[in-house]
């Protein structure tokens, strides 16, 4: 039997673990994104064996039609969300992170909403945002809150707004989880030393906290603004887009271009383009706004 020497076992070893993982990689994400990337350049309505093609005439498309960019200002709308989500996240995780009583019913309290299903949520609130029966308008005409009471899903000024809020409420404690797991890796060492020299709780934040997890809340960022774009979800579910298109967001104008009006070579144009778009903007947040690696 011929033996192997350990380098040509280890070369073997390594090759048999990822031959299966790269398999899946390729076959469910390389080929879909080289097919996705093909019918851009095609007219296919969804059905028909023939996919005719037409060059850069849906990209041609999207860039002329001032109404398929318009929806990224709804998308806006869950950014910023997004941004105060981790600016509560990170509050949160700090009070967390102390010798507080009963620590960890809340991380699990502020824990729950992120393992619920979306759509489950998506139903629930649809029932707390109702204008006629629903428990939020209830709730402020208890307290004496008429003139706050608003047709939450119903306005078009007001239906992003309350949509990002979900959005937030879910999101939050998954980033509280990883700024919390940030803020436990720090050595209780620095701490004391700066407590001895008589920093302050600011301080210590500003000088040692905020430097040793800079990465962590750069990766929740790009994590914010990957989501913020690619918003699909609670408005399909709750609003499909409405009142008048006012939560329309760029991916569910992608499905309803593709499955309501069958141009499934706009819809994968569009798709091609929000990947570009997601990729500039991540490119520009380290470069310029995190400043990469510094």
């Amino acid at each position: 039997m011929f033996a192997m020497s350990y380098k040509v076992q280890r070369y073997v070893i390594l090759f048999s673990f990822l031959t299966l993982p790269l398999l899946l990689l390729a076959v469910f994400s390389f080929y879909p994104a080289v097919y996705l990337a093909w019918l851009s350049f095609t007219s296919w309505d969804g059905y028909s064996p023939d996919k005719a093609w037409v060059g850069f005439s849906n990209y041609k498309e999207i860039f002329t039609n001032a109404d398929i960019f318009k929806v990224l200002s709804h998308n806006f709308v869950y950014f910023i969300g997004g941004i105060v989500q981790n600016i509560l996240a990170l509050i949160f995780a700090v009070l967390l992170n102390s010798r507080l009583r009963g620590r960890n019913t809340f991380r699990a309290l502020l824990f729950l909403p992120y393992i619920m299903n979306s759509v489950a949520i998506a139903y629930m609130f649809t029932y707390v945002y109702d204008a006629q029966n629903g428990s939020l308008n209830a709730l402020l005409t208890s307290v004496g809150l008429e003139s706050w009471i608003k047709s939450w899903l119903g306005d078009a000024g007001i239906v992003n707004y309350s949509l990002a809020f979900i959005s937030m409420w879910k999101f939050m404690g998954f980033n509280m989880v990883i700024y919390l797991g940030a803020l436990q890796s720090i050595p209780g060492d620095l701490y004391e030393a700066a407590k001895i020299d008589g920093a302050g709780p600011f301080q210590s934040f500003f000088y040692i906290t905020w430097p040793s997890i800079i990465k962590i809340v750069e990766l929740s960022m790009l994590l914010t603004v990957s989501g913020a774009l690619e918003v699909f979800d609670l408005p399909f579910v709750m609003t499909k887009g409405g009142p008048a298109g006012a939560s329309q967001t760029f991916v569910t104008q992608t499905v309803e271009t593709a499955f309501n009006f069958s141009n499934y070579g706009l819809a994968s144009a569009m798709g091609m383009v929000l990947l570009l778009i997601v990729v500039l903007v991540i490119f520009i947040q380290r470069k310029l706004i995190l400043r990469g690696e510094e």
